[in-house]
């Protein structure tokens, strides 16, 4: 400290002796040694004070109890500084905490899509925030096609472990042949023993047949699924009755069946998709269905990337809630 005393003493001196660029110059290069050394701002003025009464020992006394109030001044200041960068230290170690664990979750929840011979497959998620709260996952083998979308009711870390849950549910699974009130009890059994009560999951899971071109589902208290057929250019909704996951452990579930002919499809969702908000209020499944509508004859993949972009223009690039969505498309 003492021979950071003499170095500024030395440059204030040659500053209001010349006042030359170069004194500015090396003023600013001290300011470096203050943040190394750990030197307040009170400190500094205190510096400064004492050695200006050293260089100009007639300073009037009114601009010296200046500096006093300067510096009782710049206590608070100082104080309040340093609690400022403790807390975006902290926010920094947080936000860097969030991505690594954000990009954990991403390779721990990843899924292959299936590729079929008479089935295109799209599929978009989006979190609203670093941790993703939806999760979509994809079963298959030589002829059937399982789709497993679930939502976490919130956000964050706590959403994000849950879908952990889901994860290990599902991998422990026979194969794409289960039918789906199977895997929904299964799933529901693994919830309700390892997730807290104040955590609610929903999930759809539907399973293809290609050998008849069937499509099987039900439902755990998620967003019902939109059926577009292709003969009558109509929407109808895939109603499947069943309680949300983890609730009880013993839930009967409802499964239904439909046909799938050339051109039509089925478009899974969660709530981040039907509950987008405009400045107007929500926007309407009308609206919703017309603009999948408007790209039917497009490949699937191309089809929910139209959806996400649409949807995200409606609500001014704002986006509330992860969204997710799945499109399996008979070709």
């Amino acid at each position: 400290m003492e021979e950071f005393k003499k170095q500024y003493k030395k440059i204030l001196e040659q500053y209001i002796l010349k006042q030359t660029e170069h004194n500015l110059y090396e003023g600013q290069n001290i300011s470096r040694q203050l943040i190394q050394k750990n030197i307040s701002p009170e400190e500094v003025i205190s510096i400064h004070k004492a050695s200006l009464e050293e260089i100009m020992s007639d300073l009037d006394g009114d601009v010296q109890h200046s500096f006093d109030l300067l510096i009782e001044v710049m206590i608070r200041y100082g104080l309040a500084l340093k609690e400022h960068q403790t807390l975006i230290q902290k926010q920094q170690n947080i936000k860097m905490e969030m991505e690594l664990a954000a990009n954990v979750q991403q390779t721990l929840l990843k899924t292959k899509v299936p590729k079929e011979i008479d089935l295109d497959i799209g599929i978009i998620t989006v979190p609203a925030k670093e941790m993703n709260g939806d999760y979509a996952h994809f079963l298959h083998d030589n002829t059937h096609v399982g789709i497993a979308v679930a939502d976490v009711i919130g956000k964050g870390i706590p959403a994000a472990l849950c879908m952990s849950m889901i994860k290990y549910g599902m991998d422990s699974l026979d194969g794409a042949e289960t039918d789906p009130v199977i895997v929904l009890d299964v799933i529901n059994r693994i919830v309700e023993k390892s997730v807290s009560d104040s955590m609610f999951i929903s999930m759809f899971y539907g399973k293809y047949d290609t050998s008849k071109s069937e499509f099987t589902y039900a439902s755990a208290g998620h967003e019902p699924p939109l059926f577009y057929c292709s003969e009558t250019s109509s929407f109808t909704e895939l109603q499947a009755k069943g309680l949300l996951l983890g609730v009880i452990p013993n839930v009967k579930y409802e499964q239904q069946s439909i046909t799938l002919n050339k051109g039509d499809f089925v478009v899974m969702m969660t709530d981040g998709v039907t509950e987008c908000r405009s400045k107007e209020g929500f926007i309407e499944q009308k609206t919703i269905m017309d603009i999948i509508e408007n790209v039917r004859d497009q490949p699937a993949q191309e089809m929910v990337e139209y959806v996400f972009h649409k949807l995200e223009e409606l609500q001014d690039f704002e986006q509330r809630d992860d969204f997710t969505l799945v499109i399996f498309k008979k070709i």
